[in-house]
């Protein structure tokens, strides 16, 4: 489903002449096949499931948000910005981010059905969290609230 909406996404970029958005997706398309590729040697020719082009668009959106906090450092606002606006086009795919109090929430539950009880279980509860929340959450974030729910 993911795949035909950034086909279409393209189309319809193309046809209003956004050249920012059309630059993005296809960044995004072209991320894509060569994760199928990859894939491919692994014996899945039907590409990378939906979950994994989640997991995609989160380390897309993260290298953006590392290159713009030093895009900022070496005062080049302008690239900043640009990049700004191709997080705005990838998170355009994803699914609803959650909230700080469902985050909350999940880290919780996720503690809970994988019987945690301290910080050597981290592993295992985030393994849980990227399975049931994959492109729902920052797991960078979910980190930080895993560990201080584990003390």
């Amino acid at each position: 489903m993911l795949r035909t909406e950034l086909n279409e996404a393209m189309k319809t970029a193309m046809r209003a002449k956004d050249t920012a958005g059309l630059g993005t997706i296809r960044l995004i398309l072209a991320a894509l096949k060569d994760r199928d590729i990859a894939a491919r040697s692994k014996g899945n020719y039907d590409g990378i499931p939906e979950d994994e082009i989640l997991q995609m668009f989160n380390s897309m959106i993260k290298q953006r948000r590392e290159s713009i906090t030093l895009y900022e450092q070496g005062g080049r606002c302008e690239l900043a910005q640009k990049e700004q606006e191709e997080i705005v086009v990838i998170q355009r795919f994803m699914p609803k981010q959650m909230d700080e109090a469902e985050v909350l929430a999940a880290v919780k539950g996720a503690i809970a059905s994988a019987d945690a009880k301290g910080l050597k279980d981290m592993g295992r509860v985030m393994a849980v969290l990227k399975e049931k929340y994959a492109g729902q959450m920052d797991f960078t974030h979910a980190s930080a609230t895993l560990k201080q729910n584990l003390v």
